[in-house]
């Protein structure tokens, strides 16, 4: 069994939890993507949005879910394996500095763990037997001198898709009424409603996965949500009126 494996169990991660960030970064970001496409339709009201409203929502909402879902999603791919590149390197002229100059890295762990509260003698003895083993030594090092945590745990590839695909099911949704019914002032009604429905289902899977207040949670991921959506109805009037 590998470490990863042995998190996920030991600690009871499912995938919900361990893609968490990616969930509710991809959804609220595609609910919110999209819904500014039909808010800005509707907040235009321009002359002849009845006949071609409709279809311009379905046409421009689509590419846009599919373009911006792809891009978040080699956004994500790239951020992560980016960091692997810089926490690889910083650690490796981490272990040069602690093979080249034990007695200054020495000093320096000894300092960190005089701050992080233990007594001096214990830092002391502690700063020494670290010191005879740099691997270890250098991810401490990493984690109190640079704040930069082990980022191997985290598949790029497996970040990259989660994103896409929360992007893609959760930006959807706005979408739908414009799938089902004609273009009217009551199917951007019925849009308004899916895209709370959305917004409520993915602050349930943020109270699902943390074990947080389930207002807060909620509460917070429909406002936020909400205010990017009345920010796209009010450019979408402005600029159509």
């Amino acid at each position: 069994m590998d470490w990863q494996s042995h998190r996920r169990e030991a600690h009871d991660l499912g995938h919900m939890q361990e893609f968490l960030k990616q969930i509710v970064y991809g959804g609220n970001d595609g609910i919110v993507t999209t819904f500014a496409i039909v808010a800005g339709f509707a907040g235009a009201a321009a002359d002849g949005v009845a006949q071609i409203g409709g279809l311009a929502v379905l046409v421009f909402g689509l590419a846009n879910l599919f373009a911006d879902a792809t891009s978040m999603g080699l956004g994500e791919f790239l951020s992560l394996r980016s960091e692997h590149d810089l926490y690889r390197a910083r650690r490796n002229s981490e272990l040069r500095e602690i093979a080249e100059n034990p007695d200054h890295e020495q000093v320096e762990l000894f300092m960190i763990l005089r701050q992080r509260g233990l007594p001096a003698g214990e830092a002391d003895t502690l700063a020494d037997i670290l010191t005879r083993h740099p691997p270890i030594m250098a991810d401490l090092m990493m984690t109190y001198e640079f704040g930069m945590q082990d980022p191997d745990g985290e598949s790029p590839v497996m970040n990259g898709l989660y994103t896409f695909g929360s992007f893609i099911i959760f930006g959807a949704v706005p979408l739908v009424p414009y799938f089902l019914w004609h273009p009217t002032q009551q199917t951007f009604y019925l849009s308004i409603a899916a895209t709370l429905v959305a917004l409520v289902a993915l602050g349930l899977l943020r109270w699902n996965a943390t074990g947080l207040r389930l207002m807060r949670t909620v509460g917070e991921t429909v406002l936020v949500g909400t205010v990017c959506a009345l920010v796209a109805y009010a450019v979408g009037a402005i600029v159509g009126g």
